[in-house]
């Protein structure tokens, strides 16, 4: 069975195993790249990187609506409680679980995390998941490390990675961590939502398609790819 991965903008994806619908980092009202509104999404899951508010983004009200279970930190998840959340499952960095649609696994990222109101949002992560046999890392908001080293290893389907700079890894540094995880595809993602992170994604998918065996894909917000 095919899986559809879908990015509305910044580092929201919808991805659809088609056991379960998948939200990362719902970053929708106030993403002007974002070509949905918050209540046109209806996932059975949702996945916080941390807890910045252009990733927590409207996974509150979206899980309200919805009763989607929320996937991230301990601490991310007590806040989320704390706000009217209902269905919440806590993990932490280099911890998985087996949901009944496949594995999520946490990893490290070297960003920030603080929630909108100033509570503390604990460790930054990303995700590896484990889907009908594919992997997908989604890197989130980080920086080059050289444990994706270690990620790569795993195999991997398909990477995201941010590009944008000033936040998170530039076209450089993203390009290194195509070289380290050497994933089949590569999506990039965190840029041109914000003049600070403005990039040119198809000059950078070139430079990929000439240092790597890496197939870079640039999509258009709204757009979806097959796996």
């Amino acid at each position: 069975m095919a899986i559809k991965v879908t990015w509305y903008g910044h580092a929201c994806f919808m991805i659809d195993t088609g056991d379960a619908r998948l939200l990362i980092d719902p970053f929708i009202t106030g993403n002007p790249t974002a070509p949905v509104t918050a209540d046109q999404l209806n996932p059975d899951f949702i996945l916080v990187s941390h807890g910045h508010g252009d990733h927590v983004g409207d996974a509150v009200a979206i899980a309200k609506r919805t009763q989607a279970t929320t996937i991230s930190n301990f601490e991310i998840q007590n806040w989320l409680s704390s706000q009217g959340v209902e269905n919440t499952h806590p993990m932490h960095i280099g911890g998985g679980f087996d949901f009944p649609w496949g594995r999520v696994k946490l990893t490290i990222a070297h960003h920030g995390s603080v929630l909108p109101d100033g509570t503390y949002g604990g460790n930054p992560c990303g995700f590896l998941l484990i889907i009908q046999g594919r992997k997908i890392y989604h890197a989130c908001d980080t920086g080059l490390f050289y444990d994706m080293k270690l990620i790569g290893e795993e195999g991997l389907d398909l990477a995201i990675l941010p590009i944008g700079d000033n936040f998170t890894m530039g076209p450089d540094d993203a390009l290194r961590a195509v070289k380290l995880l050497q994933p089949k595809r590569v999506i990039p993602i965190h840029f041109n939502t914000f003049d600070v992170i403005r990039q040119d994604p198809q000059k950078w998918a070139e430079r990929v398609k000439r240092e790597t065996a890496t197939e870079a894909i640039v999509l258009e917000p709204g757009q979806s790819i097959e796996l």
